[in-house]
């Protein structure tokens, strides 16, 4: 494969990981905290909608933004109620979720729309811009370095240039801060926290916010970067791809970068390289398109290892009087 082959596969695995990314950060902050959320597909799909139908309505996209992730952090709201306050089960309360953000999207969407559960397509100012790099364009006919300065790194959206300095930001923050530090505490010894002074719920709580948070932007990235619409189930399993990366991340912010790098070339690789012909047969474009999900199977499966999460993670904690 040359260069000119290989800098667009590239270019779209950039674009593919990026809500995958965001998403398994999301999900890093909430499980180090102790609290599993299989809800991030259901908070990306909410997001996606509102941030779509907001940027359309508004002609502003950074409005569709706030709105995309004042949806996520609703759902985290009442996920955090769920499984926080009334400390039911965590992993019943995602999947719920995930329900709830599934059939709403559609539901609003055809009242609003009606274009059978999709949004108007985003133009202008109510879709993110690329960002070009500076002497991008000067450096392009320099060899090798230059298409990969001028066409892999720049002409991306500016949540793609975030989702990438969130990783050594998310580090920072977890390994090197004192909340990082109580929020890692959280989620493996929550009563000793709780003997130290820290609350325990207001920690949790705050895990669940930047998850929403990060969800938002994820979603908001999907309906008006990565496309110019909100489409039904457009997340189409990436939150829980993100999950997968998360623990084949073993919960490390720069392990999972590769984790959702992985994952992201071989969505790319499935797309760009469709109806192959190897002579005898034909692979089919269906084959193409599982490719991703059966391939993080087998990695998760057979090159993980034991993944040992956070010790307290799914469980309730129950101050002790």
């Amino acid at each position: 494969m040359d260069l000119a082959t290989l800098i667009p596969v590239l270019e779209s695995t950039i674009r593919l990981s990026t809500p995958l990314l965001l998403a398994c950060l999301a999900g890093l902050f909430s499980e180090r905290a102790g609290i599993f959320d299989i809800g991030l597909e259901g908070k990306m799909l909410i997001a996606a909608f509102f941030s779509a139908a907001v940027a359309y309505s508004s002609g502003s996209v950074w409005i569709g933004l706030l709105a995309g992730i004042a949806a996520s952090m609703t759902l985290s709201a009442i996920h955090g109620l769920a499984s926080i306050t009334f400390r039911g089960n965590q992993l019943i309360s995602g999947v719920a979720l995930n329900f709830l953000a599934s059939g709403l999207t559609v539901l609003i969407a055809q009242n609003w729309f009606r274009q059978g559960g999709k949004t108007p397509t985003l133009t202008g100012n109510a879709r993110l811009s690329e960002w070009t790099l500076p002497f991008a364009d000067s450096l392009r006919d320099v060899p090798v370095l230059g298409p990969i300065y001028s066409d892999l790194l720049s002409g991306h959206a500016p949540l793609v240039y975030l989702a990438f300095a969130l990783v050594p930001a998310t580090w920072w923050v977890l390994f090197r801060t004192r909340f990082g530090l109580r929020l890692r505490a959280v989620g493996e010894a929550p009563e000793a926290v709780d003997t130290a002074g820290v609350s325990v719920v207001g920690m949790r709580f705050a895990a669940v916010a930047i998850c929403g948070i990060l969800c938002g932007i994820a979603g908001a990235y999907m309906a008006t970067g990565l496309q110019p619409f909100f489409g039904k189930e457009m997340t189409a399993g990436r939150g829980y791809i993100a999950l997968a990366a998360l623990i084949f991340s073993k919960w490390r912010p720069w392990y999972a970068l590769g984790a959702c790098l992985l994952f992201g070339f071989l969505q790319a690789v499935a797309l760009r390289f469709q109806n192959i012909d190897l002579g005898a047969f034909t692979v089919p474009v269906q084959v193409m398109d599982a490719l991703p999900y059966i391939l993080t199977v087998v990695i998760l499966a057979g090159f993980v290892g034991k993944a040992i999460p956070p010790r307290a993670g799914g469980e309730p904690y129950v101050k002790e009087r």
